[in-house]
Formats: structure tokens, sequence, C-alpha cells
């Protein structure tokens, strides 16, 4: 089969670590007789630097004229000081909106190789963990009315939190899905005790929840699940959140996993063509030092084979193969704590040999 894949490498670490997951990518395409076509676009800070917009025209085009898209980071502080409407950032929200992308998959498992560096108490995480966090992707108050005006006290600034029926919906149907597929087990986290928006969100969850009796759906409340998380992450299966609670869990989520370098993530709509890339940010101090850990790349990519193409088999071979090398004792500085690390290219290249 032949695959097009457009590549957004964006700043920072972020061309070192996805040009990490193409060369696993082709070795698989060697393995299993496939061919990976990759065309390169421009993104955030390197897309300002050159045309003076964080996402050209010329890159939605060449997205939304792919087989799916593979993305490293975007954002510096070179670009810092620049106005909201035209920071690196932006072009993740414009990107996501014109793939019509509303569901983020990002999962948070601890390696058991990787045990002694989750930050939690050994006897906490002594049978390990495995979260999928869904992450409602295109509302929310990422996307909700906002602005700057006068008030009592003077300047103010408003962001509005507002989601719609279908937007839960949608977002809820995935969620069950995913844990029918799983354990069966389905955490809807809001903040239905203050917010109306949430209030809304916990009644479709509970009448989308009668289509799926086979799959136990519990409520939490947001602050309650940032501390169940640290105090007990294996009570999760899956988790359903809003836009912005599933950013800031799945980053907690992230931490006790051992290192933020270790996981991926897929954006997905109501086609096969997603977004993959890894959650974290672009590392501006340590780009161009070989130092980057590319494993939450690479393992993205596992995800584009999979949820995108349907390459099971494939995907499996990639996940096996990080497994393999961290149970060997391979590191990158993140997760070396001190001790011998290998640079983004040697851990590629120990992945690679146990495809």
């Amino acid at each position: 089969m032949n695959y097009n894949i457009a590549l957004l490498r964006g700043d920072g670490i972020g061309p070192e670590i996805v040009d990490s997951a193409v060369r696993v990518l082709e070795e698989v395409g060697k393995k299993y007789g496939h061919e990976f076509v990759f065309t390169p676009y421009l993104i955030g800070g390197a897309a300002l630097d050159a045309c003076g917009i964080p996402l050209p025209e010329e890159t939605v085009r060449g997205c939304l004229a792919s087989d799916s898209v593979l993305l490293g980071a975007v954002g510096g502080p070179k670009w810092d000081t620049l106005p909201g409407n035209i920071r690196p950032e932006k072009a993740l929200l414009g990107i996501r909106a014109a793939m019509e992308l509303f569901t983020n998959l990002r999962p948070a498992k601890l390696y058991g190789a990787l045990k002694g560096d989750c930050p939690l108490r050994s006897d906490i995480v002594e049978n390990g963990f495995d979260i999928m966090i869904v992450r409602e992707l295109t509302g929310g108050i990422y996307f909700g009315e906002r602005g700057m005006r006068e008030g009592k006290y003077g300047e103010e600034a408003y962001d509005t939190e507002c989601y719609s029926r279908m937007e839960i919906e949608r977002i809820a149907k995935v969620a069950f899905e995913t844990a029918r597929k799983r354990n069966k087990k389905l955490t809807s986290i809001d903040k239905a005790n203050v917010l109306e928006s949430s209030r809304l969100w916990r009644k479709v969850v509970h009448e989308m929840a009668e289509q799926y009796p086979d799959v136990e759906c519990v409520d939490m409340l947001v602050d309650n699940a940032a501390m169940q998380l640290v105090r007990n992450p294996a009570q999760f299966d899956v988790i359903v959140t809003s836009n912005m609670f599933g950013d800031i869990l799945s980053d907690e989520a992230s931490q006790i996993t051992g290192s933020i370098g270790m996981l991926p993530s897929a954006s997905l709509g109501n086609t096969k063509r997603g977004l993959y890339e890894p959650i974290h940010g672009s590392a501006p101090d340590i780009a161009g030092q070989g130092k980057a850990n590319p494993i939450a790349t690479i393992l993205s990519a596992a995800m584009m084979l999979l949820y995108s193409f349907d390459l099971a088999e494939e995907s499996e071979c990639i996940v096996n193969a990080v497994d393999k090398v961290l149970n060997a004792g391979f590191r990158t500085a993140d997760i070396a704590h001190g001790g011998d690390s290998l640079s983004t290219t040697e851990i590629t290249d120990k992945i690679i040999e146990n495809l």
C-alpha cells in the first residue's frame, strides 16, 4: 500500500523528532511492503519566519490532500512577544479546525521498565496503569467568544466556555466506543457543581450511557480527578473530558509515566485522516543538541498506522520495539537520571534494530 503523509516539523526539537519517526516508518515500510511518501510543510514559528503567518494556506491544502499528518512541535521564546492571533500555537488550533478534528486520543501508559521513573510511590504503581484520555478538541473555552473590555475595576479580559449538545454527543460516542474495546469503564470529567456547560456535558453523557449498557460510566469533578490521578491512577481506564480539562489532565498524566517525552497523541475527525503528534512542546533549550527523546513521536507514528491506515500489526511492531529498547535499559537524557544516555539518533537506531 502507498500512503501520503504530510510532515509538519515545526520548531525547536520538532525537526529532530519527526525525522526519527520518518526513519522508523520507512523501515516498517520495507519490512511490510508499504511505501510512505513524505511531504514537508511549514507551520508555527518556522512558517512565521518564512511567510509571516503561522499557518500558510499551502500547509492547510497539503494536509487536507494527504492521507495523514505527522506533527513535531511549535513555538519558542523567539515568538513569545507576538500578538495572540499570530503566535505559533495559533497554528495548532487552525490546522485542527481546518481538518475538522474533534477528538484527541492521549494514552498514558507506565512502561514496566520505567516504574522507577514514576514520581509516585512504588506501592501506588506496582501494577502499572494504562489510561486513554479522550479530549474534546474543537469546542469549549479555547474556541469560545473572547475579548478585552473596560470593567468595574479597569481593563478586563474574558474567554467563554461553550459546548453544544452535538459536540458533546460526538466526543462521548468516541469515548464509549473506545471503552467498549478496552476494559469497559468510562470516567466522564466535568465541573458540573459550578459550570453550566458542564451540567449540559453531564446530562448528555448520561443519555449516551443508555446506549452502552455494557460500559460502566461514572462522573468525576475535575479537581477530584486531578487528585485521583496521583492517588490511584490505575482506577482509570478511559477518561472523556472537555478541551481545557483534557489539556491539563493529560499533561498531569504524562508526568506520572516518568517523562512527557514518552506520550503520543492522535487527533481524529469523521475521516481516516488524522493529525499525530507528541504531547510535549518544542523544548528550544535542547534543540539541535541531539538530546530530544523521539519516542513520543515514534509512538504517534504507530498510532497513525493503527487509526488512519488500519495497519494493526505494523503499529504493534513499533510499540513492541520501543518496549524492547526500554527493557534493555537504553535511555535518552530525560529518563537516564544522570546515567548513560543515548542521543536522539542513537535511540532511534536501537528502535529500528528491534522492529
